[in-house]
């Protein structure tokens, strides 16, 4: 992890201006195309948001209510839109507050530039008023980071940021610039960086791997695929959609992935991992060929290690050499980007239907609607259950809303129940699994995609870690749907107390305030729904409104997730009850 360098590769060559170094990046925002960013001002930002204030008209800031949701919302901002997200802070607590979303983009490889405002350089050591070492705190969760000190590094610094954020598996870089360089002069000139010597983001394609796996995938007779978000980062959903038709595989997602591949397509056999479909779990132990597509076998996925697919030839198509056999041993690993790699295994597959193969994921999947499904969609059982809301929800949107979920059992549910046309629609923390996430998320989702419905579904207790964000909501007017699903407890962890530590409930259930006299406080609509009969028409209403709108559904209290994947269980040992 590079930190600092004393000096960069000249690739300026345009004419220059005399500016300040606070002005610069303004400028190099602009220049790399940034046309809204998320922030809070504080003392050794302050030149930064000074300059910012005369470019209001070129480039929005939105002001969150914690430098955590500023990061959380352009992470969602990001994975919508495709673009980098950006967020700004002061120094000190101001860019400690940016860690935890800088530590979720960069497990879920987010393309994130966070830029911090710090001391002035003559004070760096002396613990100075709101001095952190915020270089050496997120070395470990950025893909790279960088303290400037002069105004004239600033340019080709953020060139550099934007260029390593974006490029081979994106993730989060950090900028941090002192008060000294901020109010310094430079002549400014800006170049898009286009290569680093040190810095391989795209691993070369070794045809020979592609012409392997095309043999293993033509002559297997069970034959599945997993991807994950690889294929989204990658802009290969139709090079996967083409692949999967062409031959005939039964293809399941991670949580990450989902969306790449339209939910009702007849070979997306839906999501493998702990509360994954029951089908693509058993059946993982019984494939001889596995085929990971920009995925990477994260513990959720594998269950126990020593009982995942151990009868299959792996192959993993994977852009991150550091990803290949970390986890399970790849028999052919294929490094690069899955779009090429994906484009030269196309032409070498044959045409097959495994007609047979994937009757065996239908007759698994009739098990788990008879066990499961049709129960979490029944309207006749006691109180409202969490899939219930996610039906009405696809009911109302078709299928082309985005979906932005917190984390817990709601976040399992509207993983597994909702329903997506088109990709870029699932925004959740997968990796770190950050409570809080979803409400700023939203908000950067809907501002990356503001002709697409944004709804936002968060459990009360992920809902109160950034509820704050409302008066975000409410000063910007961004019309997102936020449904809460109140089940009076921290769910997911009520779940593991109830199976595994004999319903000895410590510290999960929740006391929580009126929810919608709180949303009303910062002017956005608000409704709640407790009994069934008035969940179809209030979730019309929210849908069909044209401002933001909060929805609270009083939710069934002791309501499980399954199936269910025990801690050290094997996926082939999925419970259904």
């Amino acid at each position: 992890m590079e930190v600092k360098t004393a000096s960069f590769e000249r690739r300026t060559t345009e004419a220059t201006t005399k500016v300040s170094g606070a002005e610069a990046v303004i400028k190099c925002l602009l220049e790399e195309g940034v046309d809204t960013i998320y922030g809070y001002p504080g003392g050794a930002i302050m030149p930064v948001y000074d300059e910012l204030y005369k470019y209001q008209d070129k480039l929005h800031h939105v002001l969150t209510r914690h430098e955590q949701g500023a990061t959380h919302a352009a992470q969602g901002y990001a994975r919508v839109s495709g673009k980098v997200g950006v967020a700004v802070a002061t120094s000190g607590p101001g860019a400690t507050n940016l860690v935890t979303g800088i530590a979720d983009a960069q497990i879920d490889s987010t393309p994130m530039v966070c830029i911090t405002g710090q001391v002035g350089s003559h004070l760096l050591g002396s613990d100075a008023f709101q001095e952190t070492d915020i270089v050496g705190i997120s070395t470990p969760i950025t893909k790279w980071n960088y303290q400037v000190t002069r105004a004239e590094e600033i340019p080709e610094v953020l060139a550099k940021a934007f260029y390593i954020a974006r490029s081979g598996r994106p993730g989060p870089v950090l900028v941090d610039i002192t008060k000294d360089a901020q109010f310094a002069s430079l002549d400014f000139s800006y170049k898009k960086c286009s290569g680093i010597r040190s810095y391989k983001p795209f691993p070369e394609v070794n045809l020979l791997d592609v012409e392997r796996a095309a043999e293993a995938i033509n002559n297997a007779k069970k034959p599945m695929i997993v991807w994950g978000q690889g294929v989204i980062l990658g802009g290969a959903e139709s090079l996967l959609k083409e692949v999967v038709e062409k031959a005939g595989i039964p293809a399941a997602w991670t949580i990450l992935g989902l969306s790449a591949l339209p939910t009702k397509h007849p070979l997306n056999v839906g999501m493998v991992g702990m509360h994954g479909n029951y089908g693509p779990n058993m059946l993982t132990n019984e494939c001889d060929v596995l085929i990971a597509i920009g995925m990477r076998f994260d513990d959720r996925v594998t269950g126990n290690l020593e009982h995942y697919a151990r009868q299959a030839k792996v192959i993993h198509f994977e852009i991150d050499p550091a990803e290949v056999n970390k986890n399970v041993h790849a028999d052919i690993p294929v490094l690069g980007n899955v779009k090429e790699t994906l484009k030269l295994l196309l032409e070498l597959l044959k045409p097959n239907k495994h007609e047979a193969w994937h009757q065996n994921f239908k007759d698994h999947y009739n098990i788990e609607f008879d066990k499961i499904i049709k129960n979490d969609l029944n309207a006749e059982r006691g109180k409202i259950g969490m899939a219930e809301v996610m039906d009405e929800i696809n009911k109302c949107s078709n299928g082309d809303a985005v979906i932005v979920s917190d984390v817990g059992q709601h976040q399992m549910v509207a993983c597994r129940y909702s329903k997506f046309n088109q990709t870029r629609s699932n925004v959740t923390s997968g990796g770190l699994g950050t409570m809080g996430f979803a409400l700023p998320a939203a908000i950067g989702a809907k501002m990356g995609a503001p002709k697409r419905d944004v709804v936002a579904i968060i459990g009360d207790g992920g809902y109160q870690m950034t509820i704050q964000e409302l008066g975000t909501i409410f000063q910007t007017k961004v019309p997102v749907k936020i449904v809460v699903l109140n089940n009076g407890f921290l769910g997911m962890v009520r779940q593991w107390q109830q199976l595994f530590f004999d319903r000895r409930y410590a510290s999960t259930e929740m006391t929580n305030p009126d929810f919608v006299t709180i949303a009303k406080g910062y002017h956005i609509k608000a409704n709640q729904v407790t009994e069934r009969a008035q969940l179809k028409d209030a979730v019309k209403e929210m849908m069909e409104s044209e401002e933001a709108y909060f929805l609270e559904v009083k939710v069934e209290q002791e309501e499980n997730v399954f199936p269910m994947i025990p801690t050290g269980a094997a996926v082939s040992e999925i419970l259904l009850e």
